[in-house]
This record gives C-alpha cells, structure tokens and sequence, in this order.
C-alpha cells in the first residue's frame, strides 16, 4: 500500500476560502465611498452659525464626491470579478498540487486582500504618482500571481489559450505601473486594456 504524500493538495480545497476572501475584498472596495454625513463638509451647506443651508445634496455635490472613487471602484470590482473566474477555472484545470502551489496560492488571495485597500488609496488620491504606482503594483502581483500558477498548471508543453490570456494583464499591468509613475491622472484608461485578455485567450483558443 502506497503511504500519504504529505505534500499532495486538493486544490479544491481552496475553493471556499477563495469564495470568501473574494467576495469580502470586492464589498470592502465600496467601503471608502462616500457616506451620507461626508455632504456636510461640502462648501455652502452651513453658514457660520452653523444653520442649515441646504438639506439636499445637488448634482455638483454627487458628481464632485463620487466621481473619481466610483471609477476605481468600477474598475477594480471587474478586475477582482476576472481574476476569480480565472481562478475557479484554474481550480477545476489543476485539482492537485504540491505545497508550494498551495503557497502560492495563498500569496495569490493575499493580493486579492490587499485590493480594497490599494484602491481606497487610489480613490482618495487619484493624482499621487506614488498611490497609482501602489495600485498598480497590486494588480501586477494579482496578474503576476495567476500567470504564473495558471503556467504550473498547464506544464504538458503544449499551448495553452488560458495561460495567453492570463499573461496578457501581466503585460499590460507592468508597463502601466510606468506610466503611473509620470503621468498618473491618465493611467486609468490604459489600466483597461487589460481586460483584453478575455479577447486574446478566446482568439488563442480558436487557433488551438
């Protein structure tokens, strides 16, 4: 009889910690939104006495609270939103692992955790070279991380559409991080390319 390898993982195991720390990160990213209380320190809405002026928020006030935050958040929860579809499928592609799969794995929901926190950032401080290329070195770690498992599970020597698409953000995320770094009030907008991948894996796939 075969004794236990120890170091053999079902990687399906992983699955409902992942389901968690997924869906508590992608919540929390709306965590830094505006509150209702965060109107009042909106110029005109007391006067010195501290009457009221206005009891309603105007769209100028919504626009100017909401704006910038609600980007972020709209592009992170899709990015997070991706990256747990590749994930679900990279669980189902490889059910076993060995110990240091399973570390990396971890590293892997770790920068998922960090997310939330990256983006606040992000949201609060558009304009700093320094949060944007914060931001943008989590998404490359989140990218990197899934690349790189997506490359271990797909070690036949074959090509594979699901390892393009999942290196494709890796290659769109990095150069970025760059540009955040000079010129971070339009990183934004190169930041979607990535979701491309989904393009380049299926083209990927058709040739295979």
């Amino acid at each position: 009889m075969t004794e236990p390898n120890p170091d053999h993982f079902e990687m399906r195991r992983l699955e409902s910690l992942s389901n968690t720390i997924f869906g508590v990160a992608m919540t929390l990213l709306a965590y830094d939104l505006p509150k209702a209380g965060e109107f009042k320190s909106l110029p005109g809405w007391t006067n010195p006495a501290g009457e009221l002026i206005k009891s309603l928020p105007d769209w100028t006030d919504l626009y100017h609270l909401y704006s910038g935050r609600l980007a972020g958040l709209i592009l992170s929860f899709i990015i997070a939103g991706l990256f747990w579809f590749s994930h679900h499928r990279r669980l189902v592609w490889h059910p076993h692992g060995g110990r240091g799969v399973v570390i990396l794995n971890l590293f892997f929901l770790l920068s998922i955790i960090l997310l939330p926190v990256t983006n606040g950032l992000y949201g609060s401080y558009p304009l700093s070279s320094a949060v944007a290329v914060l931001y943008g070195l989590d998404l490359t770690a989140i990218a990197g991380l899934n690349a790189v498992l997506w490359w271990l599970a797909t070690r036949d020597g074959k090509p594979h559409p699901e390892l393009w698409g999942a290196a494709f953000p890796v290659m769109v995320f990095l150069p970025c991080t760059g540009v955040a770094l000079y010129a971070p009030q339009y990183v934004t907008y190169f930041w979607f390319i990535a979701f491309g991948g989904l393009l380049v894996r299926r083209l990927a796939d058709r040739r295979a």
